[in-house]
């Protein structure tokens, strides 16, 4: 029965990971298109409205899928199903409400929002009060079901049942592109519609796709409904915890969950109430202000998000077996799945981050277009190696709450974030949208530095552990890039650079010839063999 238990547990994990990874893939994807129609302006437009709408889903749901889970699975294994029904219930009129509260927060305060992000000059070059306005209000609406729909995907988890919450995540991000995509598409290409409507219309896809998602939800909650009350029934005991004292335990699992994972959204916010009246003061007008930060919060973040998702995916999935090490005190184990997870992180997110660094002129050409690639490829090439940062971030917090010291990793993002707010006018008024990549940079930085003492401190655990290991994966970076700066360079003469498909074949060339050169220096030294096992000890070298 056990050995059942485990199985469905890591069956279901697997699930809700790959489908995780699936929603992440598609929800950068389609940026790429979605460019394509409403240029970078639109995509500042977007971040407008959206930036704020989530910040508000995750201040309002408050990593509640997660904690949820967690909660109804601790009461199910003492066969006390009553007090997870009984928080599931309050639960759904709580988060129903706070998403309410949301939404009207959001709705009610859009005019002033919007006068927080535009120029205080009132430059008429870029996207008009009344269309900021537009956007924030019809993003907002996804506020008024997708916490309540939260509470379902936990309580389903909780029963060690992945399956709902996998499907209902995919559909979710299908129905939204496929309602973003075919919004601006018709509005722009086929009616001749401005570009604010079609911005404002596309964000109106976050509740396009949360009620797909929640039709989903209910579709499983129907099949399994009698299943679950009989297991209800069946219980053999009941806690009688009161609502009190069921939401302090929650808020216990979900705050340092919610916060950290706010990381990167609260970065970008600050930028958004900053960056266009610091670029008014750099000498930007409105529009080329609203273009750089389109091409810094969102298309050259799209692409710099993919190989810290492919890293953080890997490399987060050793964190159970480092929460139960420390659990069980065995510090030997916990120190060996530490530095697996740097190595992970390292071994894929430097060679990356560098090479598209190098290669951001081909890559920013390849899937935006030639418009705005001077600012493009500029914002990309800078902000490229923020990737490792972001995935060290990820871990080393993830890493500090399988220790249990959430209040750590939230001490070193608000290291982080007071840097960055601090730096972020005056390095963007001094140095344009680069200013706000260096703000990022540091402030990441500051935070990773408190986190890594904080893991070295409490697990015991020295660095130089992984020293040899990173020298080695500098020393392949540092050969990969160059040959994939001759590629680029050679292609630039040899292919034609006056449309995007040269770019296109720089850019092929470039990424095979950076893979086969760091992959063979890598798997030839034994040192790919280390971090990702044995699937390439034939070609070792002898």
């Amino acid at each position: 029965m056990i050995l059942m238990a485990d199985t469905k547990l890591v069956r279901g994990t697997m699930l809700l990971t790959s489908a995780t990874m699936i929603s992440r893939f598609l929800g950068l994807i389609y940026i790429f298109p979605f460019t394509i129609l409403v240029g970078q302006q639109g995509n500042a437009l977007y971040q407008y409205g959206y930036l704020p709408y989530q910040l508000l889903l995750s201040l309002a749901t408050m990593g509640v899928p997660m904690a949820i889970s967690k909660f109804v699975s601790k009461y199910n294994a003492l066969d006390d199903y009553h007090t997870g029904q009984r928080l599931f219930r309050s639960g759904l009129v709580f988060m129903t409400a706070t998403g309410f509260i949301a939404f009207l927060v959001l709705f009610l305060m859009a005019p002033v929002i919007a006068g927080w992000v535009l120029p205080s000059n009132g430059d008429p070059s870029g996207n008009s009060h009344s269309d900021v306005v537009f956007t924030i209000r019809m993003v907002s609406i996804a506020l008024l079901i997708i916490p309540g729909m939260a509470v379902l995907r936990g309580y389903f988890q909780g029963f060690q049942s992945m399956g709902p919450t996998a499907v209902s995540q995919v559909i979710e991000q299908v129905a939204r592109i496929l309602f973003i995509l075919a919004t601006a598409f018709i509005v722009l290409e086929v009616f001749g519609g401005s570009l604010g409507l079609a911005v404002g219309l596309a964000t109106f896809g976050a509740f396009i796709g949360g009620l797909s998602s929640l039709f989903v939800l209910l579709y499983f909650w129907r099949q399994r409904k009698a299943g679950i009350q009989q297991q209800i029934s069946e219980s053999k005991t009941d806690h009688q915890l009161s609502l009190t004292s069921m939401y302090k335990e929650l808020i216990v699992y979900a705050l340092p969950l919610s916060f950290v994972g706010l990381a990167i959204p609260l970065f970008q916010v600050i930028d958004m109430f900053t960056f266009n009246d610091a670029m008014a003061a750099y000498g930007a007008n409105a529009g080329e202000a609203e273009t750089a930060f389109g091409v810094f919060s969102r298309t050259t973040h799209a692409l710099i998000m993919i190989p810290v998702a492919i890293a953080t995916a890997m490399a987060v999935n050793l964190i159970p077996a480092i929460t139960e090490a420390n659990t069980n005190r065995d510090v030997e184990k916990m120190h060996g799945l530490i530095t697996k997870t740097f190595q992970i992180i390292l071994f894929f997110t430097i060679p990356a981050a560098f090479g598209l660094a190098i290669l951001a002129t081909p890559a920013f050409a390849s899937l935006y277009g030639l418009q705005d690639i001077g600012i493009g490829s500029m914002v990309l090439s800078y902000y490229a190696p923020a990737a490792i940062l972001f995935s060290i971030f990820a871990v080393t917090a993830a890493m500090l709450q399988g220790m249990n010291r959430q209040k750590y990793a939230v001490a070193g993002l608000c290291i982080g974030l007071f840097i960055k707010l601090g730096l972020n006018y005056g390095l963007i008024a001094s140095f344009g949208a680069l200013g706000g990549v260096s703000a990022t940079i540091i402030g990441y930085t500051a935070a990773i530095g408190f986190n890594v003492w904080a893991v070295g401190k409490f697990a015991d655990y020295r660095f130089t552990q992984i020293g040899r290991q990173a020298a080695m994966i500098m020393g392949f970076t540092a050969v990969m890039a160059i040959a994939v700066y001759i590629v680029r360079e050679g292609g630039a003469v040899i292919f034609d650079t006056s449309g995007q498909a040269g770019f296109v074949t720089i850019l092929i060339f470039g990424v095979l010839i950076g893979m086969f050169v760091y992959l063979i220096l890598a798997i030839r030294t034994g040192l790919a063999e280390k971090v990702i096992g044995n699937r390439f000890a034939f070609m070792r070298k002898r």
